[in-house]
């Protein structure tokens, strides 16, 4: 299961069907949003409500070059199916999470960016480098706008490497693994092999020793680091997806 766009878990289709619960009101909705969406504007974020005569009403999402307009029907089918509770508390916990998951604009991947691995596909197969934003303890990847240049994302991907130096993580040392994680915001860890020296140094301060270092890469779990067979026998011992690699080609992963 994985998470929604609305924070809530999305389970296998007909799980739980009789237990669902009662849809959201459209004019629920109208209401939580009114009380809402000043408290989360900014000086770059506008959000509103748009009355299109004989259409309804739409929500406005405006930050930089990004624009989204959503239907307030439509959102409120969507959270019904993805089983938001239709109470004030449920609709606005939801809304928070919407907003907090909006595209992430290029101006604000250049101003605090970070440089993590994802998935390169649905596959989940192969991962590549990725710049995410943290909102709370959210991370939402860039998705570069159309007007974005090759010099810009440049300055951008080279920006959030160097961020990924400073991003805080712990090392737990567990027999002859060492794990990498970030406290609130798991995608993070990998941030850590932007710079797989410094990995194996701090690793050697734990009395651990791994002169050909290979990592096990889940994207949004902690990143394992072993000897090459402990690290191929760990991942053939997990369910979910995993790339392993040796520490030397990481820093060379394309970008997505």
């Amino acid at each position: 299961m994985s998470p929604g766009p609305f924070g809530t878990t999305i389970a296998p289709r007909g799980l739980l069907q009789r237990f669902r619960a009662a849809p959201v009101d459209v004019a629920d909705l109208h209401d939580v949003a009114v009380q809402l969406l000043p408290r989360l504007a900014s000086a770059r974020l506008h959000l509103g409500l748009v009355r299109r005569p004989g259409a309804g009403t739409v929500l406005h999402v405006e930050e930089d070059e990004r624009v989204q307009r959503v239907a307030l029907t439509d959102l409120a089918d969507d959270m019904s199916r993805a089983g938001v509770p239709g109470t004030a508390a449920g609709i606005t916990a939801a809304l928070r999470s919407w907003v907090e998951r909006r595209p992430v604009t290029d101006a604000a991947a250049a101003a605090s960016g970070i440089a993590v691995l994802d998935w390169v596909d649905r596959s989940e197969t192969a991962v590549g480098w990725t710049v995410v934003v943290v909102r709370g303890d959210l991370a939402v990847a860039w998705v570069p706008s159309p007007a974005a240049r090759a010099a810009e994302l440049h300055r951008v991907r080279s920006a959030s490497t160097g961020r990924a130096h400073e991003v805080p993580l712990q090392v737990r040392v567990e027999g002859p693994l060492a794990l990498f994680s970030h406290r609130a915001v798991p995608v993070l860890a990998s941030a850590a092999l932007v710079a797989p020296e410094l990995m194996l140094q701090r690793i050697a301060t734990t009395g651990l020793a791994l002169p050909d270092m290979h990592v096990v890469v889940t994207p949004h779990r902690p990143v394992a680091c072993a000897d090459p067979g402990v690290a191929r026998r760990l991942a053939g011992q997990t369910s979910e997806a995993s790339v392993t690699l040796p520490w030397r080609s990481v820093v060379d992963l394309p970008w997505l």
